[in-house]
């Protein structure tokens, strides 16, 4: 959904009409991948780039250095040993998914940034939200689909990263942010929107930009395959099942994303109380 900053003159809207307009014309500016990620995925998306080149640049990160050994000794990916070395670390994943673990820990680090009181709480419900939902994405995605797992945790991280923006764009507007209600309800309205905007920015792939765009829309339906956006939608839903005023197990047979699962409702609650460990040890490494 694409919001209309114009016209509107009460409190709301009048901030709605600064976000949007200021980012339009620059004039507010969105965040940024650090220098050191963008350099990594750079060349990792080079297919000139040597295995020892790639980790000789991420080396200089010891954040980045740490998540990528712990992805080449995950049940998921890990071989005959356990690997200590950047180096066969980058050779073991391959180039694409270390672009993609890379993408998911700067996506962490702006998550868990300080903030100022005002927004704090806001941000840690966000986070919490955000680890759940990608780490359900991430399982989902492995057990049920042909989708990359760790592309899928990349999505799930990034689906609500317009709310980043918003939160701190309120700061500006204390009225507004003292107001639980209004807060919801602008994180609401403008996440997907502003979350377009951000990741295009960053030149993530089109089906990243979708997950964020797209993942509110529950009647969305691309075709008979499941995509990223499918998953990320599902897997919002179940972490917020439950919650008031978000859609009841019961509602999600009519949602053609849940359709593509192929799983009646008992299968998917028998599947999820299976993997709920293995959700429990992907969200740890995030909540570090």
């Amino acid at each position: 959904m694409v919001i209309s900053s114009t016209k509107n003159q009460d409190p709301e809207g009048k901030f709605i009409a600064m976000l949007l307009d200021g980012i339009r014309n620059k004039r507010i500016t969105l965040p940024t991948l650090p220098e050191i990620a963008i350099k990594v995925r750079n060349a990792a998306a080079s297919p000139s780039t040597t295995a020892a080149q790639l980790a000789k640049l991420v080396a200089l990160d010891p954040a980045l250095s740490a998540r990528l050994l712990q992805a080449a000794n995950s049940p998921l990916y890990r071989g005959n040993g356990t690997i200590s070395n950047i180096q066969n670390a980058v050779a073991r994943l391959g180039h694409t998914l270390v672009r993609t673990i890379i993408s998911s820990v700067v996506v962490s680090q702006l998550f868990q940034a300080r903030v100022p009181s005002p927004v704090k709480n806001h941000f840690k419900l966000i986070w919490e939200h955000t680890i759940k939902t990608a780490a359900i994405s991430q399982v989902l995605a492995r057990k049920f689909t042909r989708l990359a797992p760790e592309q899928a945790l990349l999505a799930g991280l990034t689906h609500d990263i317009g709310k980043l923006l918003i939160l701190k764009q309120l700061e500006q507007f204390p009225a507004l942010l003292e107001n639980p209600e209004i807060v919801d309800r602008l994180l609401k309205l403008l996440h997907s929107q502003i979350g377009k905007m951000i990741l295009e920015a960053w030149q993530f792939s089109p089906e990243m930009v979708t997950v964020a765009a797209e993942h509110e829309n529950l009647q969305r339906n691309s075709g008979a395959e499941v995509d990223y956006t499918d998953i990320v939608m599902i897997a919002n839903l179940q972490s917020h099942l439950g919650e008031a005023g978000h859609a009841s197990f019961a509602e999600w047979f009519t949602i053609p994303a849940y359709a593509k699962l192929n799983l009646t409702p008992e299968q998917y609650l028998a599947a999820l109380s299976d993997i709920q460990q293995e959700i429990l040890e992907i969200q740890k490494p995030l909540t570090a």
